[in-house]
């Protein structure tokens, strides 16, 4: 018996007992699924270096055919490009001025909604919140997706302002763009253009916390549209994504077509390459 069930066992209170027993097996149950994903993972890099199945399982100890179920079940590895364990999924509330009253865009439901649902495919435990009107938001916790642009707030402000590539930027004649330092192209929203056209442009990146310890995913669009696109992004290609960045700081940015009606995206690509932010420092 481990020195953590001889405490919790020791406990006479039975209301408290219930309580510790609940919360340990919770962080048990998130410890189990991501010792899976890690085992997938290691499984899927050795058979992708060249070595076959049945030489993984000689190796480790194990037959071939708990290798291949290994590799084909479980938590999928590229689920940890989204948080380890658990996920706390933040959208931004909204002034309504002209009513005095606080509210949430529809648009923003609908991607704080998709991110949970991805998030829990993954087998990652989610919880979800708002960011304040005032924009002030805890970044110094592990396992945060954040939908919301710098202008709504001047945390995250601060937090896109670490980006070495990427600059929001307010354009002379009022609308917010995303400039493209290492090529100096300005990315703006279709609505923001004449002719104006359903098109917008949505941003995604993993920056470093304020603390230093650890990193947020950090989603948002110079309008709502763009960050719908994003999530869209997030659930046809996260694999690939994970293959290319894993879990280091990086950026990029979405080109989203969208129906005018619904403003739900029919197309979706990525207009910038995935800038690796230690490449970028490295370079």
């Amino acid at each position: 018996m481990t020195d953590e069930m001889r405490r919790i066992t020791a406990i006479d209170d039975p209301y408290l007992l219930l309580r510790e027993v609940t919360n340990r097996l919770a962080a048990a149950q998130q410890e189990v699924t991501e010792l899976a994903r890690l085992r997938r993972r290691v499984v899927q890099d050795l058979h992708a270096q060249g070595m076959s199945y049945a030489q993984i399982a000689e190796k480790a100890g194990l037959s071939r055919g708990r290798i291949h179920q290994i590799r084909h079940t479980g938590p999928a590895p590229e689920g940890v490009f989204l948080g380890s364990g658990a996920v706390v999924v933040a959208t931004p509330l909204r002034r309504d001025d002209e009513h005095g009253r606080t509210v949430v865009a529809v648009d923003d439901v609908s991607s704080g909604k998709r991110l949970e649902d991805l998030a829990r495919s993954y087998g990652l435990d989610v919880t979800s919140e708002h960011v304040p009107v005032g924009g002030n938001i805890d970044l110094g916790r592990g396992g945060l997706v954040v939908v919301c642009g710098p202008r709504m707030s001047q945390t995250m402000w601060d937090l896109y302002a670490q980006d070495p590539v990427l600059s929001w930027e307010q354009a002379d004649d009022g609308p917010w763009t995303v400039v493209d330092r290492r090529t100096g192209t300005v990315h703006r929203s279709g609505q923001d253009s004449d002719p104006a056209r359903p098109y917008d442009i949505g941003y995604l990146g993993r920056l470093p916390r304020p603390d230093g310890r650890g990193s947020v995913l950090a989603i948002a669009g110079t309008h709502t549209q763009g960050s719908l696109g994003v999530v869209q992004l997030l659930s046809s290609d996260l694999a690939a994504l994970w293959g290319q960045v894993g879990d280091r700081p990086f950026s990029t940015l979405v080109g989203v077509e969208y129906d005018p009606d619904t403003n739900e995206p029919r197309a979706v690509e990525l207009v910038c390459p995935l800038y690796r932010h230690d490449e970028e420092a490295a370079g």
